[in-house]
């Protein structure tokens, strides 16, 4: 496992632009999870540790791209019909078994390769565009040279790079990576992630709630999070807010777990006491994002005999923590686990309402997608704002972002548009 440099997190006291923020985790980590050959079958999904070069063409061979008959071009009349006897016939795995010959024409089916030889056909002109008469076929004047030949690597050159360390696999990686005759990926392991929360007001579903307590609903969602990112997740529990129990759950968490990460406990109340463990053990930087919801972000590092684990603590209030995890806490993740290409995709839609902000901070408000009057994707305000408000994340499609200079948004204006099915498949 790669080890973190002491001050990786550090990035001062003020108010930060999350841009600023994103660009420092960029820089600043790198992937510490360790890297295992998994079977093709079992790349789906994993991150890629090895660039994968073409080793050969494909496909290997110029082949046809529809059912018909293999010709030289230069035997075609170009003003009136061609006849030419049909003499072999190639199908996809059995090519002609013999050089073609000039005046002649071969029957060939999709797939297959094209006749070989010194001096080979250049052409194929597709069945329905000829006539069968006895051993012959009559060809019509008018098809070009090469017309629906496909050349051998079309598809990818000898020597190119295909895949690259860092991707994410997708189903159609783990093609190419199969037309290229791999049979195993090298990978990155699940990145290891505790997830806990911190409040002695919290309970666990399922039980009874005394007077001033309430279920915790954050743990359960960031883990759940997790899993869609491909970690592998111990969820261990409710801690309470006594500074030694929660000294002695992060140091056991720590010896066998990649990165920590809390909700909750993080403010400097009398009852807060997360960073005063967390520094003991090693340090905390607090970022104050220049976000709404969810300022308060803390990353840091628990030291262990073997390295340093990544902490992130998130804010407590349900919808502050799923938006600073999806921005700040899931790059981090990404680029922990050995993902280079960390940024979601943002759509440009219309705005179907009107928001007043205030300036030099990004605010995220939680919106759904419908159709406007002209058809066109309109992002309509969804739910109440609290931040707490965790209702409010279900029936939206994801996040308007609007950026720091903004301070009033009108309907019909242009916005940047996050769909939680980007960062959240």
């Amino acid at each position: 496992m790669a080890q973190l440099s002491d001050d990786c997190f550090a990035f001062g006291d003020s108010l930060t632009p999350l841009d600023a923020a994103l660009r420092a985790l960029h820089d600043r980590t790198a992937a510490i999870a360790d890297q295992a050959e998994v079977a093709l079958a079992e790349a789906n999904g994993r991150i890629l540790a090895e660039d994968i070069v073409a080793p050969f063409n494909v496909p290997p061979h110029d082949n046809s791209a529809v059912d018909g008959y293999a010709v030289y071009f230069d035997d075609l009349d170009a003003q009136a019909e061609t006849r030419l006897p049909v003499t072999g016939r190639a199908a996809a795995g059995h090519p002609l078994d013999r050089p073609a010959r000039r005046g002649e024409a071969v029957r060939i089916f999709t797939g297959a390769p094209m006749p070989g030889g010194d001096d080979p056909p250049d052409t194929v002109m597709m069945q329905e565009d000829c006539r069968v008469d006895g051993d012959d076929v009559v060809i019509m004047p008018g098809i070009k040279r090469g017309a629906n030949k496909r050349d051998a690597g079309e598809d990818i050159r000898d020597g190119e790079k295909v895949l690259r360390a860092g991707q994410l696999l997708r189903p159609q990686d783990v093609g190419v990576a199969a037309s290229l005759g791999r049979t195993a990926l090298r990978v990155f392991e699940p990145l290891r992630v505790a997830v806990f929360s911190s409040g002695d007001e919290l309970r666990d579903p399922g039980g009874m709630l005394d007077p001033g307590a309430i279920f915790d609903a954050n743990r359960f969602a960031l883990a759940a999070a997790l899993t869609q990112l491909g970690c592998t997740v111990t969820d261990l529990g409710i801690i309470k807010d006594d500074i030694d129990v929660i000294r002695a759950a992060l140091t056991e968490a720590a010896v066998s777990h990649d990165l920590l990460i809390t909700s909750g406990g993080m403010s400097t109340g009398e009852e807060d006491h997360m960073k005063a463990a967390i520094e003991s053990l090693g340090a905390l930087h607090f970022w104050r994002l220049a976000i709404k919801p969810g300022r308060p972000v803390a990353l840091g590092q628990i030291d262990t005999p073997t390295g340093s684990v990544p902490f992130a603590g998130l804010p407590g209030n349900p919808v502050a923590a799923m938006v600073t995890f999806l921005v700040v806490a899931r790059p981090l993740i990404l680029r922990l686990s050995g993902a280079t290409e960390v940024a979601p995709i943002r759509y440009r839609v219309r705005s179907g309402f009107t928001h007043r902000k205030k300036s030099s901070r990004r605010e995220f408000v939680r919106a759904k997608i419908v159709a406007g009057e002209d058809g066109a994707p309109t992002a309509e305000k969804h739910g109440r704002s609290g931040a707490g408000v965790l209702s409010s994340l279900v029936g939206a499609d994801g996040l308007v972002a609007l950026p720091e200079d903004m301070t009033f948004l009108e309907a019909g204006s242009m916005v940047d548009f996050l769909p939680f099915t980007e960062v959240m498949p």
